[in-house]
């Protein structure tokens, strides 16, 4: 790929790429023609995301909890993926994907630290703050202005479940981030979707399907779906345009019990 087709494709920014959503989100939007910045901590497992995403991978390793390290993101995207305008050079981002996330073991309420808790509130709502901070002032400042963000919600955003507090608490925060994103950004061509997945097919999820503690006390296996469709729908909502906005968008498998939970 010539350096003018890189600088003619969009940009996303995809958090959580070495696994998952993350990576097959990133792959998925390659192969739809987008440059993709991949980040995470684990710069081995970047790498491989990278090699399957048709050289339009910009790898920058690092943690989304620190601060400098998101604002270092962004530069380096502005930077590598620069589009000439008019009578200047000047970089652009058309995406970001809020997906790097973590969980914790279900604990009773009484034996959960603190500093779990907050490991927990770190990663899926500070991380999503600092990068939506980065990206609302790239997405001011070019030209034309506006741009698209995908928060990573979850179920649990809506209903939690048992011995769950870190996560959940995280996961309904991010329902605010996104209100507030969508609002905010409204008047500067700014849109915001929160995706509430349910049990796609990870490494995450995996002991699901061995069984996971219901509300009335049973341990029951749970179905799941090919993290495939997500990717897809990640692409369908990137390539809507800007004045096009999908604020919630709920995917699982047919079988998840979700509907009637608790």
């Amino acid at each position: 790929m010539s350096e003018t087709d890189s600088q003619n494709l969009k940009v996303a920014i995809v958090t959580g790429a070495s696994s998952g959503i993350g990576k097959a989100s990133a792959i998925a939007l390659a192969q739809a023609g987008w440059n993709v910045v991949i980040t995470a901590r684990r710069i081995d497992a970047l790498l491989q995301t990278a090699e399957q995403c048709d050289q339009r991978a910009l790898v920058v390793a690092g943690d989304v909890t620190d601060e400098k390290f998101v604002q270092e993101l962004f530069a380096q995207a502005v930077e590598q993926f620069g589009k000439p305008q008019t009578c200047w050079h000047t970089g652009r981002v058309d995406l970001l994907f809020n997906n790097a996330g973590i969980s914790a073991p279900g604990t009773l309420i009484e034996e959960l630290t603190l500093e779990t808790f907050q490991n927990v509130m770190n990663v899926n709502l500070v991380g999503p703050f600092l990068c939506t901070r980065e990206a609302f002032k790239v997405f001011k400042a070019q030209t034309p202005a506006g741009g698209r963000i995908i928060n990573n919600g979850s179920l649990s955003a809506h209903v939690p479940r048992p011995h769950t507090f870190p996560y959940a608490c995280s996961k309904h925060a991010i329902s605010g981030l996104t209100k507030c994103t969508a609002l905010d950004g409204r008047a500067h061509n700014i849109t915001c979707t929160q995706i509430d997945i349910g049990n796609a097919h990870t490494d995450m999820v995996s002991a699901q399907t061995q069984g996971i503690l219901q509300p009335n006390g049973a341990i029951i296996p749970e179905a799941t779906f090919d993290v495939k469709h997500v990717a897809d729908s990640i692409v369908h909502i990137a390539q809507l345009p800007n004045d096009v906005t999908v604020l919630e968008m709920n995917i699982m498998a047919s079988k998840a019990p979700y509907v009637g939970r608790g």
